[in-house]
């Protein structure tokens, strides 16, 4: 699956959660959970927990440290299904 393809999925599952919108219609790879779209911590755990239910896969807690922005998340995820 293309980075392309993940990301928009992953903008699907993040809306949700989004503060600040106005950075979420310009969300790009360099957007960061916390600082750029104020997702608070309790909700990137459902974000992350979201993303195994939508490519069906198993992130474990190493690779969930990792997941603070968009590029970290596609970058797991394409590890994960290939």
């Amino acid at each position: 699956m293309t980075s392309e393809a993940i990301q928009a999925r992953l903008k699907t599952i993040v809306q949700p959660y989004v503060n600040h919108h106005e950075n979420f219609e310009n969300l790009s790879l360099e957007s960061d959970f916390i600082a750029d779209l104020e997702i608070n911590s309790a909700n990137l755990v459902d974000v992350v927990l979201d993303v195994e239910d939508e490519f069906d896969i198993r992130i474990e807690n190493e690779d969930m440290e990792k997941m603070t922005n968009v590029k970290a998340t596609v970058e797991v995820i394409q590890k994960k299904l290939s």
